[in-house]
């Protein structure tokens, strides 16, 4: 199989969908690897790394979509990116869908195969391609709420970990998943005072056991959620409903009973965001202010850690690029089930139920795509 990375384009983006580690085994099960000209560039992975691992440099984009069977990127494409589809090309990437109807349509339009990284599933049921990234968020979260909480960031001056005879900051985390459980222990680690809700009790206890009093934990239903948000310093949005639409939790009537310069960060922004008053924001202006509160909603956080991001996401999304390469993605997805959970559009249908419902548009089985 002819596979392809082009240099990725969204704002900020340093990230490659493929290392030259990843190169090189694709190059020694037999496939060919095309790489756009410093597509590495942002990891220090120059083009000579590529050619050493046996792929072959490009010039641009256009080279790679024409040319290649299967591309794999990070980020969901741009729309340049969406025009160079084709019918029956495979697209194995972030794709986000749920709250992105014209990427839905115009991936409809291409006829492509679209495997989004953030709905395959393990045996367990977790979601292995999307957790690196989660972790990566999770932690940057609490950096980047610590630097907007700064007085010359438009935050309220406070430190998070505090100092002797001054209380240490309020952080509310919603959300006891894999992003907020990596908050809560950058959180708990700066000395803050920690506070997670989750509507699991099964999250509560596994979170409350393993941080014991370095933070608590509360039931998340409506009061407690108006109680901790209008305490809170910092407020870290880290709820996910696997590929659909993030819920609503945070309305903007209860940013009036916030203090003026506190801090919320969305890392569900990928999928909507859960505070009502998210839009999404850049590492180049990475935060906005509604009605006194900072707000910060960068839709690809892990970008600005390019390369622990990019090594730790190869780690897991490298075993199914080989498996669809050496397969062909049909079998590759029939043999695999969590596999074939990743398949969101196929033929210019969608195939994933949550996507089709956020957009209003008709469902088709994954199996119906595979018979």
């Amino acid at each position: 199989m002819i596979i392809g990375t082009p240099k990725e384009i969204k704002n900020h983006e340093y990230r490659v969908g493929l290392t030259p580690e990843s190169a090189r085994e694709l190059v020694v099960h037999g496939h060919r690897v095309l790489v756009q000209t410093g597509a590495g560039e942002g990891i220090g992975a120059h083009d000579r790394y590529y050619v050493e691992a046996g792929a072959e440099i490009v010039q641009t984009a256009e080279e790679i979509f024409a040319t290649c069977e299967m591309v794999v990127k990070v980020k969901e494409p741009q729309p340049v990116e969406r025009a160079m589809l084709r019918e029956g090309q495979i697209l194995y990437t972030y794709l986000h869908l749920a709250p992105d109807p014209d990427q839905t349509r115009d991936l409809m339009a291409s006829g492509a195969v679209c495997i989004a990284y953030e709905t395959v599933t393990s045996p367990h049921g977790g979601l292995p391609l999307l957790k690196p990234m989660s972790q990566v968020a999770g932690r940057m979260s609490i950096q980047a709420g610590a630097t907007a909480l700064e007085k010359a960031h438009g935050g309220r001056g406070v430190l998070l970990g505090g100092v002797p005879g001054v209380a240490p900051g309020k952080i509310c985390i919603i959300g006891g998943g894999v992003v907020g459980f990596n908050a809560a222990q950058m959180a708990a680690g700066l000395g803050a005072d920690v506070t997670i809700l989750d509507r699991d009790p099964e999250v509560l206890e596994r979170v409350g056991t393993f941080f014991e009093a370095r933070a608590k934990t509360r039931f998340s239903n409506r009061a407690n959620l108006a109680e901790c948000v209008a305490e809170a310093d910092l407020v870290i949005g880290a709820v996910l409903i696997p590929g659909a639409e993030a819920p609503k939790l945070v309305t903007r009537e209860m940013l009036g009973t916030m203090r003026p310069g506190s801090v919320l960060v969305d890392v569900a922004i990928d999928q909507g965001g859960c505070f009502e008053t998210s839009h999404a924001t850049t590492h180049a202006d990475p935060t906005y202010v509604v009605d006194g509160i900072v707000h910060y909603a960068v839709a690809n956080m892990p970008g600005a850690v390019a390369r622990t991001s990019t090594y730790a996401l190869n780690n897991v999304t490298l075993p199914h690029a080989l498996r669809i390469a050496d397969l062909g993605w049909k079998e590759a997805l029939k043999r695999d089930v969590h596999l074939a959970q990743g398949l969101n559009v196929w033929n210019g249908k969608v195939t994933f139920e949550a996507v089709a419902e956020a957009i209003g548009t008709d469902y088709v089985p994954v199996e119906q795509a595979l018979a």
